[in-house]
This record gives C-alpha cells, structure tokens and sequence, in this order.
C-alpha cells in the first residue's frame, strides 16, 4: 500500500506532519499550498526536504516544479489541466518523480509513460468539495486502476470506513488530508490502521 500524505497549512502545519510522517513511514508528502508565495512556499518545501532526508518519505511539490527542483525535492504532482508529463520529464534528473491528478480513465493513457504515479477522485463525498456530486466511486476508480500498470492513488472521502472499498478497487494506496489533520492523533497510528483495513480489503476482494 502506498500513503500520500497531503498537506493543507491551514489545517496543521506541514513541518509537524513532516517530522510524523517520516518516522510513521509515510511514503510521500505532497506538499499542497496553492496560495503560498514562491519565497515562502521554497522555505517551507526545503524545511520539510530537510526533515525527511534520510527516511523512506519522498516530498513532491503541487504544480511548482520550479521549487522543486530549486529546494532538491523528489518529484512534482501536476493537475490534470498542467503541464503534460512529457515535457516535464526530459528536463527533470534522473528517478525524479511525476505525480499527475486524473479523473477518468482515458487520462491515463496519455500520461502513462512519463508518470510516476496518479492520483484519481474525487472517489467518495469530501468535506473539502461539499456539493460534488460527479464522484468516482468505486467503479471509477477501478476503471482508472484497470486501465494502466501505473500505481492509481485514490483521494476524496477516504477515511478509515472508506479504505477497504478502496483496497477493493485494485488501486495501490491513498491519499488524503484530513486523515492525518488531527493532531490527538498520531500519524504512526493512523498509517498503522489504514495498513491493516486496506489489506484486509484487498484480500477479502480478491477471495469473491
């Protein structure tokens, strides 16, 4: 299982979920702060580098692949309206990493070759997008997930009740804000429970 871990500084502060994430084993931070100034977005990207060095945690930056490549971050995650992927990777170092969103299944054969990874939703209702209502849903999802060897990380609605469905759709991992926004709840706990949900979703799927 791949976990994502998506920042949003208003409702923590990325630097403390850094240091959590990186001893939880969080396998990537997308740091997401679309309103941050360069200056201030770069300081930030280089503190969170910083703390994850030397960890399994990989740190890719939303859209900017400019501060990534200036603050030796290990990848970009471009929307699904960026840039594309292929003229993105020439001009990257090698094992830089891509992260492309998509939302439906013919997004992914575009993008497949010079990608990373994707990330489909919305899958499920979010409260961060009240009132959507062209959701996924497991179908979509697996849609997405069948139609490319690429790892499809599912984001929107994912919680601990959610992740099973997710397991069930093929799809590799999660990725998410608001599960690992509380702060009474430590990250290590969470990536742990949503280990042992996802697996037990995938397995209970693949014996139907």
């Amino acid at each position: 299982m791949t976990i994502c871990l998506v920042t949003d500084r208003r409702r923590r502060s990325p630097v403390e979920q850094a240091a959590e994430a990186a001893d939880a084993g969080v396998d990537l931070i997308q740091i997401r702060e679309p309103d941050m100034e360069a200056a201030a977005l770069a300081s930030l990207v280089a503190r969170i580098v910083g703390i994850t060095h030397g960890s399994r945690t990989r740190v890719v930056v939303n859209e900017r692949l400019d501060v990534a490549l200036t603050c030796g971050a290990d990848g970009v995650h471009l929307r699904g309206d960026s840039m594309p992927p292929f003229r993105v990777r020439p001009i990257v170092p090698s094992g830089f990493l891509i992260g492309r969103s998509v939302h439906e299944r013919s997004e992914t054969t575009i993008a497949a070759r010079d990608v990373n990874y994707f990330i489909a939703g919305t899958v499920f209702p979010t409260a961060s997008k009240p009132g959507k209502t062209d959701l996924l849903g497991q179908s979509g999802l697996a849609a997405i997930a069948s139609a490319t060897p690429v790892p499809v990380l599912a984001i929107g609605g994912i919680t601990m009740e959610t992740v099973g469905a997710v397991a069930s759709t093929g799809a590799a991992g999660i990725a998410a804000i608001g599960l690992f926004a509380d702060r009474d709840r430590p990250i290590k706990q969470v990536v742990r429970a949503l280990q042992e949900r996802f697996n037990i979703g995938g397995v209970s799927s693949s014996s139907t």
